[in-house]
């Protein structure tokens, strides 16, 4: 059907930046929606960013305003999270999630870690 894999997750320090990817594979006809959501241990899951193919602004959480940027690549089918500005608070699992011809899947999750 459709599978998602994220990568570009890791440890990184205060201040610094990741680069999330989400590539999506399968029987593909379009993505409408990509989101990118967030768990911390003991916290439910978090919405980060999301953007519809029906809307030109992308919306993000205030914790990430400004630091954030959510992008895609349509020849790759692959979904972008830029971070820049890390601060130890964005330590998280991060998932990609993609309504993709009708349906929404999620990623597998990519841990994020940052130090002080």
């Amino acid at each position: 059907q459709v599978q998602l894999v994220e990568s570009g997750g890791g440890l990184v320090q205060a201040g610094g930046s990741l680069r999330l990817s989400c590539a999506a594979s399968g029987n593909i006809f379009s993505i409408n929606v990509m989101g990118w959501y967030r768990q911390a241990p003991g916290k439910q899951r978090e919405l980060v960013a999301t953007k519809s193919s029906f809307d030109i602004n992308t919306n993000y959480a205030d914790s990430v305003k400004g630091r954030f940027t959510l992008s895609r690549d349509n020849a790759k089918n692959t979904v972008y999270l830029q971070m820049n500005s890390l601060k130890p608070e964005d330590t998280a699992v991060y998932y990609c999630n993609l309504l993709v011809s009708g349906r929404y899947y999620w990623g597998q999750g990519t841990q994020v870690t940052v130090s002080s």
